[in-house]
């Protein structure tokens, strides 16, 4: 295992970029802890083949300024698994396990499920490594995939945006890119608020359907591992053409950089839910607060999942995670979104002069002598 410093640093972080590089076991992956000034690091570990140490640096920053916005005592890191998450099941298992053996000395860090991994796949490496959140329920976990916590705080950030005059839940148009585990229960818990689904996409294609999608249907029609262009309720689309539909909440909930510069003009909505971390650039979303589209920020609106983790890390009950995941993104959606009209900023500024106002305190009780 050797230790890297990134080339570029600030005054939160990262604290470590570490590359765990073994042959024998096919593993390479990056771990970047970020921040530990409030606490041990709570970030997923994601499974993908072109996944780098770049981008897990600018994860693990985002997991910093989530934690510290959600008022969690803990900090932020992240971790990258270089692998097809689409590998045979038991070679999938020895390379988590490999994953698990190297990250024994990070005892700051404290892994999660992200894209590619999940319960059980955190279940083996607990056993490893002696540390993960997002388990199986028998293993004391809240399966956080299985009852939607990041989907629900989406619906709690629109709850908010509809009472500050932003939209209208009752019938407001859907889009979601990225129909799985946050895309699927955030099209989920808006259709239980009245919202309408009328398109999706997975990483095989996209449907879409003017008067809207039977969500349970296409629930369903995933469990069967069935992708969405072949849902019989809607029609077949190219996922590049969800980004100029015409809808009301358009909900990025699958890899980062979505929006840049370029096509962030494109979009016709009235709401941005950012399910995804980093999906949009700075100059990407400074473009659609210009067009008075309202961006609540990954770290805001997506926060859901890490709450419901640190809830189980604290030994806490699926029913204080949802009570903690509504709390703390209602009021922080709402700060945000008053600060942006009051000032006049995009929401993530707001967010995040209010986050690092946060791990700045939390830095100043610490010492170094």
């Amino acid at each position: 295992m050797s230790i890297v410093s990134l080339p570029e640093v600030d005054r939160f972080g990262p604290e470590q970029v570490i590359v765990l590089n073994d042959a024998a076991a096919g593993l390479l992956a990056y771990v970047v802890v970020d921040n530990l000034a409030a606490g041990p690091a709570i970030g997923g570990t994601r499974m993908a083949s072109d996944v780098s140490v770049v981008e897990v640096a600018r994860l693990a920053r985002a997991m910093t300024l989530k934690n510290a916005a959600a008022g969690l005592p803990h900090g932020g890191a992240k971790s990258g698994i270089v692998a097809d998450p689409g590998m045979p099941d038991d070679e999938k298992v020895a390379l988590v396990r490999a994953f698990g053996h190297a990250i024994r000395d990070v005892v700051g860090y404290i892994p999660g499920p992200d894209m590619g991994l999940d319960e059980r796949l955190m279940a083996h490496i607990r056993d490893t490594c002696g540390r993960a959140v997002g388990l199986p329920a028998v293993l004391g976990g809240i399966p956080l995939d299985v009852l939607g916590a990041t989907g629900f705080g989406l619906a709690v950030a629109a709850e908010v945006a509809a009472e500050r005059g932003v939209l209208q839940l009752t019938g407001a148009r859907v889009v979601v890119q990225g129909f799985g585990s946050v895309g699927i229960h955030a099209a989920r818990f808006l259709g239980q608020r009245g919202a309408v689904l009328v398109a999706a996409s997975d990483s095989r294609g996209a449907v879409v359907n003017a008067d809207g999608l039977d969500v349970a249907a296409l629930i369903a029609h995933k469990a069967a591992k069935q992708p969405v262009s072949t849902f019989p309720g809607g029609s077949p689309v190219s996922p590049d053409q969800l980004l100029a539909l015409p809808c009301d909440i358009w909900i990025p909930a699958a890899r980062p950089d979505v929006f840049d510069a370029d096509n962030a003009g494109d979009l016709k909505a009235r709401l941005v839910l950012e399910g995804a971390n980093i999906p949009a650039s700075p100059e990407a979303e400074e473009k659609m607060h210009a067009s008075g589209i309202v961006v609540v920020p990954d770290f805001v609106a997506n926060a859901g999942g890490v709450i419901c983790a640190a809830v189980e890390y604290a030994g806490g009950t699926s029913a204080q995670a949802f009570a903690a995941i509504d709390d703390k993104i209602r009021t922080n959606t709402r700060l945000v979104l008053e600060g942006s009209t009051e000032t006049g900023e995009p929401p993530r500024r707001v967010a995040e002069r209010i986050a690092e106002q946060r791990v700045d305190e939390a830095m100043s009780y610490h010492r170094h002598e």
